[in-house]
């Protein structure tokens, strides 16, 4: 049996009347080169069935300990029915792409069902261009941005024609025994004053790069003598201030998202960063500065400080990647949200990314771990009021971005092309009513903006100022050659 960490079990408790933590995706698919040229609920039932067996996210749900003395675990579910899990909608005519975000947004709002799998995929048919879409969530408690994607690939293919998949092999794990479970509470209740503190111990030496208490007078002081004490003489790269500004994005959320969604053209993104010796994931972050620098500017909101985002970084490793949960860890980042000029912001983002990167490689990359294992497990039932008290009084970031790399190649999902993939994640009261990932794909940047309408009145307009940036790099790259 497998119990959930630490980090996966924050995730449920995180959840509330406002809050569903779960991540998404939206693909939009051309179901013309489909061997019937149409996609039906009938065939993504028979393909899922086929496939469960490849992502342990499917097949799981979550068995809680009783009165919440210990993590859940995760165990098979002994019901197990497609039609908990696989649903179908259709839209009215016309079926525009914002017909289809209204949609999608109010899919995302629902919390999914803990009596069974973690998940739930949706059918959207009635598109403009005989287009179809598939909106597909699954619980933060079972996976990451990665483990996301390896999802995704196990029920798509390289052609029109599905692969075939050889059946599982291994029987499917037993679900826990209540004895077994209050046993290893009891345990973990009486060993976890010691592993509180061996978590603080490995957590304190990058005090000056977690969110807050890095603003806290001292941290850099004791982050330096903790990784004394700890024998760790390696010199780090002092961070800039992580001091969270004032915005509209931060606060109380409500129940309610909107989404937007949009793409770039991959290669545009990839000759800037080139004429630049930047990364990928540092123009990701310079166009997210220049769109959100624009829509606070707009709405006379924008802070003379940067705006300190969070970026989920991946720490997967080999041995892991057949396991329900998060192997995650986050840099924390000022954004040159104050810059007006576009190439001074392009060059102060290439700076900030490199001094978080090299900070990064030198840290501990389990320091978002450490921080929820300290927490009894009792606690964490406390963790949505702790959220909205601190989204009021101390911030610890203004928003999520995320950049997940995908194929550069055509994928089909029951026959169906796949045209652009665009992913969703999660909003709380603590990390921003403002959301923005994006995905990677066939020569594409696919975005998807997730928001709370009561923080964020026009998602459109957002993604709207990420199309402009581009624009606004290509122009100023339009003469340089490659570094």
């Amino acid at each position: 049996m497998t119990q959930l960490t630490a980090l996966d079990a924050q995730f449920l408790s995180a959840e509330s009347a406002t809050t569903a933590a779960h991540v998404a995706g939206v693909a939009v698919l051309d179901p013309s080169c489909a061997p019937s040229g149409t996609i039906t609920r009938e065939r993504l039932a028979a393909l899922l069935l086929e496939r469960m067996h490849l992502s342990p996210a499917l097949s799981l749900r979550v068995t809680e300990v009783p009165f919440g003395l210990d993590h859940p675990y995760w165990a098979p579910d002994p019901d197990f029915s497609i039609d908990n899990h696989l649903f179908e909608t259709e839209l009215e005519a016309p079926g525009e792409d914002t017909q289809l975000a209204d949609t999608v947004a109010r899919l995302h709002e629902r919390h999914l069902n803990r009596d069974h799998p973690l998940w739930e995929m949706h059918l959207i048919t009635g598109l403009s261009g005989g287009r179809v879409a598939v909106y597909t969530k699954v619980h933060h408690a079972a996976i990451d941005g990665v483990s996301g994607a390896e999802t995704l690939a196990a029920l798509l293919d390289l052609s029109p024609e599905p692969r075939s998949v050889e059946p599982p092999l291994c029987p499917p794990p037993e679900a826990p025994h209540l004895l077994d479970m209050l046993a290893g509470a009891a345990v973990r209740t009486v060993t976890h004053p010691a592993r509180a503190v061996r978590s603080l111990v490995r957590a304190a030496g990058d005090l000056d790069a977690i969110p807050v208490v890095a603003t806290l007078p001292g941290s850099r002081l004791i982050a330096r003598a903790a990784r004394f004490v700890t024998g760790d003489e390696r010199s780090r790269p002092d961070l800039p201030s992580l001091a969270v500004p004032h915005t509209p994005f931060n606060g109380p959320i409500s129940a309610e998202r909107r989404f937007a969604y949009g793409s770039v053209p991959l290669k545009e993104v990839k000759h800037v960063a080139k004429s630049y010796g930047m990364s990928v994931n540092d123009i990701v972050m310079a166009l997210c500065a220049s769109a959100l620098r624009a829509w606070l500017d707009e709405r006379g909101a924008l802070p003379d400080q940067p705006l300190i985002a969070a970026v989920p970084v991946a720490v997967r490793t080999a041995s892991a990647r057949d396991c329900a949960g998060n192997q995650i860890s986050a840099m924390i980042i000022p954004m040159a949200t104050h810059v007006a000029d576009t190439g001074e912001r392009l060059r102060a983002t290439a700076e900030a990314m490199r001094t978080a990167k090299r900070r990064f490689a030198m840290s501990p990359a389990t320091w978002l771990h450490e921080l929820c294992a300290m927490l009894p497990s009792p606690v964490s039932a406390l963790t949505p009021a702790v959220f909205r008290l601190a989204s009021v009084a101390f911030p610890p970031i203004n928003l999520i971005i995320s950049n997940v790399p995908g194929p550069q190649f055509p994928l089909y999902l029951c026959g169906g092309r796949v045209l652009s993939y665009y992913p969703m994640s999660v909003l709380t009261d603590l990390s921003g009513g403002v959301n923005i990932t994006c995905f990677s794909y066939d020569g594409v940047l696919d975005f998807g903006v997730v928001a709370c309408p009561d923080r964020v009145d026009d998602v459109w307009r957002l993604m709207h100022h990420l199309r402009t940036a581009m624009d606004e790099l290509t122009f100023l790259t339009r003469d340089l050659a490659p570094v």
